[in-house]
């Protein structure tokens, strides 16, 4: 009876992983699709996406620096060099969906200026879960091949810290939304249809990284169950 139960979890796995490998290729098409609509509404303050994005880190009192990479939807905040990348599309573009991104990353700004309790944590897991990604695996399929559970585990909990980083990147990530939809607001930079428009470039987003999590999770339960049937055989 404990093998069919094991076969039955082994194939309802195997049913996760490819729900969650659709889901991303949907999450990711939505990001594209969404945020080429809005990049093709201009917003009323008629600025390009970096010179806002400077003006909010001068409100903000920040000292960040802005640079321009390259590619589209690259935008990313680097706290350990001080500069946010705002990416070929959005730079110079002064559409909802560019100054929606260019505020995102900003909102990441402040974050780590005011000390955001979230982002301190995911900076606290960040060591373990860096380490994590590359040996839980292998060490959980040495301990399985050699027959160890408990190796095996070692390599399970590991891996444990990836799906925490994972997890408490979803609130770091709709924190930064909400506040850079707020200061684009406050700044009068959009209007309150242009909101909306920017909620969903970042809706659409905020999808990418719930995949990410439940990817986590599934990865984490397959590890878990070949941990566990090491210990079954022994």
């Amino acid at each position: 009876m404990y093998p069919m139960a094991y076969g039955y979890y082994d194939s309802g796995l195997l049913i996760a992983i490819l729900a969650v490998f659709v889901l991303g290729l949907i999450a990711q098409a939505r990001v594209k699709s969404t945020f080429n609509k809005f990049a093709q509404v201009q917003a009323s303050a008629r600025l390009p996406a970096h010179v806002v994005a400077q003006q909010l880190l001068d409100r903000g009192g920040s000292s960040v620096r802005l640079t321009q990479v390259g590619g589209s939807l690259t935008d990313h905040y680097n706290p350990k060099a001080g500069e946010v990348g705002l990416s070929t599309s959005v730079y110079g573009s002064e559409s909802v969906g560019a100054l929606a991104v260019a505020a995102h990353e900003i909102g990441h700004v402040m974050q780590y200026q005011e000390g955001y309790l979230p982002i301190r944590v995911r900076n606290a897991i960040l060591p373990v879960a860096s380490i994590g990604s590359s040996a839980a695996p292998w060490i959980t399929l040495l301990g399985v091949l050699f027959g160890q559970y408990s190796l095996a585990m070692v390599g399970v909990w590991l891996f444990l810290g990836i799906l925490l980083f994972q997890f408490i990147t979803l609130p770091v990530e709709l924190d930064a939304s909400h506040r850079g939809i707020a200061m684009l607001e406050e700044g009068g930079y959009i209007t309150v249809q242009e909101r909306r428009g920017a909620r969903s470039v970042l809706n659409a987003a905020a999808m990418t990284y719930v995949v990410a999590a439940l990817s986590a999770l599934v990865s984490f339960l397959r590890l878990f169950l070949m941990a566990r049937s090491t210990r079954r055989n022994r």
